[in-house]
């Protein structure tokens, strides 16, 4: 009796579930339209106070954005009326001994929902999954094999002060993160502990911290701010305590994996210039599930100075095949989690103090490492998993954009060169802000380190890049006979690609960058976020292939000839004529070269500089 009765469970099952998920997808969460009701002063919503710009920076495409980002204030309650003060400074770490064991997601029952979501809104993740995590929860061994035997031997390497800046963390996420650090580090290569409260007022982060701290087996302390500093003095305030030959910098809501650190800490004890950051994992913020990332990507940032995360691709791709778990260099990094030798961390000037809160100061670090005889880079074989937020619970002191662009606004002027106005000219938000930048200090250090300018930096450590030069054409690309502009997609979503059929639009005046486009000197039609022109070099099923917008990849199909006499760009590939069809469903295409007025293209230069 009882075997039938648990296969017909196992039937159903399933469909409970899922009628649970569809609960909390439709009835539980703030839908869409709910949100779009909230008044736009709303200090807890801080993604709906910003500026469309603004927003795709805290937001848009999940990891490439928010990994390092520390933001503002916390969450007020008196703007959240589901929120007071009590239940912000109540503690509710409750673990279960299974729950999120090896990575996995914890399911919330349904009767919890009310109460999962009202607790959402106090860090915008599952503060009650958080919460029933056990600290020292199992994660899976996400390293490539060859990487074990790699990183076998560590009684070599230096020792590291592990850093990690917090403002009103959930408990549970805070010392998940220490725990990790501490369980899944040799113990002789952590030398210490450092976490740096930026005025934290959750009175559990007060002196029940300081004595949970006192009694773990690595020496760990907490420092305090007074008053909000921001992520860069703090993380100043945490490295000048610090004692160890190399500091590694973690995020509050991180959980690290086995064999992380080994690879940082070899790679800056082979060369004390190099700057090292893990693979960042993705932790969910809903269900906290372990996600191993992409391991063939690198960082580098679009035209707004945004950064972005862009996959390898031609050549690059080939020099990693010799040795997949090398350390590979990176232009940027993302800025949240990374190691570097203490000394040589003060000798390259430290951060930019005045720099505020945060935004900014990972470009900076890195086209300073870069430009100053330094190094940025990836170890593969270093996993760490980063909690990942859809939105902020934190608004910024002084405003989003005054700040953020800001320290944007001094990373141009001090290191960009003629690319700063190329920068300033397409960004208004930034160029008013320029004049009120106190640069003098940084420019010293620029001076003293005799730093190579950035066009070097362009040509030697990013020469993929989609920025114009002077030996490549920049504008728009216009039909002849309609008048219009070639575009690239618009994003629509948080998390879409700027991926799609190529698109026309009336042109935009004064220049807009969502129509320009870099033709480089080998044929490759780029634009911003590293997306080219593509068409495929043969198609059978169709006698005119639509022309989309793809990820620069290096190959033959994303190369065009521009002849100026003709006025036709040619598919190097299929040896085929970009063609705007006057049937408007038809779009862009590419079709046998003739002479119609279809095939007609003007390039019409923009001045950058």
């Amino acid at each position: 009796m009882l075997l039938p009765k648990m296969r017909k469970l196992f039937r159903v099952w399933p469909i409970l579930l899922s009628v649970g998920v569809l609960i909390s997808l439709f009835v539980i969460w703030p839908r869409q339209s709910d949100r779009s009701k909230n008044p736009p002063n709303d200090p807890d919503d801080a993604s709906l106070r910003l500026l469309d710009s603004e927003k795709r920076y805290m937001d848009n495409r999940g990891i490439q954005v928010i990994v390092g980002h520390y933001i503002g204030d916390s969450v007020d309650p008196l703007q959240s009326p589901n929120i007071d003060q009590d239940l912000l400074n109540k503690n509710m770490f409750n673990p279960r001994p299974y729950e999120g064991r090896d990575g996995n997601p914890v399911m919330i029952p349904p009767k919890d929902f009310v109460l999962m979501k009202q607790l959402f809104q106090i860090n915008r993740f599952n503060l009650l999954a958080s919460d029933r995590i056990p600290l020292n929860r199992s994660l899976p061994d996400v390293r490539k094999k060859t990487c074990i035997a790699r990183y076998s031997g560590s009684k070599h390497l230096p020792s590291t002060s592990v850093i990690i800046v917090f403002h009103n963390e959930a408990w549970s996420t805070l010392l998940r993160t220490v725990h990790s650090v501490i369980g899944r580090s040799p113990r002789h290569l952590l030398h210490e502990i450092i976490l740096v409260d930026d005025s934290s007022n959750r009175e559990f982060l007060g002196a029940p911290l300081d004595e949970y701290v006192r009694n773990l087996e690595v020496p760990t302390r907490v420092l305090r701010s007074g008053k909000r500093i921001g992520l860069v003095n703090a993380r100043l305030l945490g490295a000048g305590d610090a004692t160890g030959q190399v500091l590694t910098f973690l995020d509050a809501h991180c959980e690290c994996t086995v064999g992380w650190l080994e690879p940082l800490l070899d790679a800056v004890a082979q060369n004390r210039t190099r700057i090292v950051s893990p693979v960042i994992d993705i932790i969910n913020d809903d269900t906290f599930s372990y996600t191993r990332s992409f391991e063939l990507h690198w960082g580098a940032f679009n035209w707004d100075l945004h950064f972005r995360w862009l996959t390898f691709g031609g050549s690059k791709l080939e020099q990693r095949r010799g040795d997949m778990v090398a350390p590979f260099k990176t232009p940027a990094m993302a800025g949240g989690l990374f190691s570097m030798n203490r000394e040589y961390f003060f000798e390259l000037g430290g951060y930019d103090d005045q720099m505020q809160i945060w935004g900014g100061e990972n470009l900076e670090l890195s086209f300073r490492a870069w430009q100053c005889g330094g190094s940025v880079e990836i170890a593969p074989c270093s996993h760490v998993g980063h909690l990942f937020r859809k939105s902020s619970p934190y608004t910024f002191p002084g405003g989003v954009g005054d700040i953020l662009y800001s320290n944007l606004a001094r990373v141009a002027l001090v290191w960009m060169d003629e690319w700063a106005e190329f920068y300033f000219k397409f960004n208004p938000a930034a160029e008013r802000l320029r004049d009120k930048q106190q640069i003098r200090g940084r420019l010293a250090v620029r001076e003293r380190l005799q730093c190579k300018g950035f066009e070097w930096y362009l040509d030697n450590v990013w020469p993929q890049h989609f920025f114009p030069k002077d030996d490549r054409f920049f504008g728009k690309i216009i039909h002849a006979v309609t008048g219009d502009c070639l575009m690239r997609p618009v994003t629509k979503g948080t998390y879409t690609q700027p991926f799609g059929n190529a698109d026309m639009e009336p042109c935009i005046s004064p220049p807009q960058l969502s129509q320009m486009f870099v033709m480089t000197s080998d044929g490759v039609i780029v634009t911003d976020e590293s997306v080219c022109l593509d068409a495929p070099e043969r198609d059978t099923r169709h006698e005119k292939p639509k022309v989309k917008i793809m990820a620069c990849s290096g190959l033959r199909r994303q190369k065009w000839q521009y002849d100026a006499k003709r006025k036709t760009l040619v598919h190097l590939g299929s040896k085929m004529c970009l063609q705007l069809s006057l049937k408007k469903s038809d779009g862009l295409v590419i079709a046998t070269c003739n002479k119609s007025a279809e095939q007609q293209w003007e390039l019409e230069a923009v001045p950058w500089k």
